[in-house]
């Protein structure tokens, strides 16, 4: 049974929940304040955190900034604000999804499994690939952990997974629609831009750790390309054509180019 932590000053909200998701295998523990919320957050050892955005005292978006500062536990906001605005204000602070209030208990079921799936190593049917390699970046995803120049990155579970996702096709475009479906695990919607504000986060941490120039391309209203050569240790080389320059991008997919002009 894996523990989740509810922070909410709704009781019975937190009530409701706690008999909803248990039914399906999880352990709520909950928390009615923000400064409860962080303490039991960085004491305990959670699968995932649940917080609501407007608590008594410290509100959600302090609460995920103190604990992004030393944690790296997968963060899901709940939010009664509507504002764009403020969903990315908390992705920008290093939450891993966001659900606005009010909700169907079976979507925030299936975002819980999709957030917990994705910080399994090897998930959503990829190829047991332990290294990733790049210019002064490395990636373990089995151990699910990440450096720059022999140095840390400290990275949400979904910025690893766009990371990964990037340098497994170095020089390729991804779609937008490819890299929600295979880092936020739903669809790509026009208006959601929780994957570019994840983007900016991963690029910022990048620079940080000082990675020279951008690395992580935006292609125009198509998606983003990793612009380094990579190897993958313990997986097949890419194919010296499956570049940038080879490909063409329908909407939700990637299509290689054969050399006499076709499709295949």
């Amino acid at each position: 049974m894996e523990t989740v932590l509810l922070i909410d000053d709704d009781v019975e909200l937190c009530t409701i929940l706690q008999g909803y998701l248990a039914r399906y295998g999880f352990e709520v523990i909950t928390e009615n304040s923000g400064d409860a919320g962080l303490r039991r957050a960085l004491s305990g050892d959670f699968a995932m955190v649940l917080l609501d955005v407007m608590l008594p005292g410290m509100d959600g978006f302090e609460v995920l900034r103190r604990l992004r500062a030393s944690s790296k536990v997968s963060v899901m906001l709940l939010t009664a604000r509507g504002e764009d605005i403020d969903r990315i204000v908390g992705l920008e602070i290093g939450a891993d999804d966001y659900l606005p209030k009010p909700f169907n208990p079976r979507e925030l079921l299936a975002r819980i499994r999709a957030i917990l799936r994705r910080s399994q190593p090897n998930h959503a049917g990829r190829p047991a690939i332990k290294h990733l390699v790049a210019v002064g970046l490395e990636l373990d995803t089995g151990a699910r952990n990440a450096t720059c120049n022999g140095i840390e990155l400290n990275l949400t579970g979904v910025e690893f997974d766009l990371l990964q996702a990037l340098m497994e096709a170095p020089g390729r475009i991804l779609t937008r629609e490819f890299l929600s479906e295979m880092v936020l695990d739903r669809k790509f919607t026009p208006f959601d831009r929780s994957l570019d504000t994840h983007v900016c986060r991963l690029r910022r941490k990048l620079d940080d750790a000082g990675i020279v120039g951008d690395r992580i391309k935006t292609i125009r209203s198509v998606g983003y390309q990793l612009a380094v050569a990579a190897a993958i240790s313990d997986a097949p080389s890419l194919a010296p054509s499956e570049s940038a320059e080879d490909m063409e991008f329908a909407p939700d997919t990637i299509v290689r180019k054969r050399q006499d002009g076709g499709q295949v």
